[in-house]
């Protein structure tokens, strides 16, 4: 399964401080829970890699659309 591959997965995700100063991204799904922890830093890079992509998804969705035409 590569990125752009559809899925009919379900999952809830949370995120939050852990008591040993750690971030964790718990995933959970139907017969699965992924407890994932990072450092505060590494948490950072998450976060700008998730901001990035979402810019480049709206880019992408945006450029698929027809212009809007100007009010008057």
């Amino acid at each position: 399964m590569s990125i752009n591959s559809p899925s009919d997965i379900a999952a809830n995700i949370q995120i939050g401080p852990t008591d040993q100063g750690m971030v964790r991204i718990y995933i959970e799904g139907e017969g699965f829970e992924l407890p994932l922890d990072f450092d505060p830093e590494e948490a950072e890079e998450i976060a700008e890699e998730l901001m990035a992509a979402a810019e480049a998804a709206r880019a992408a969705g945006d450029s698929g659309k027809k212009p809007k035409k100007p009010r008057r």
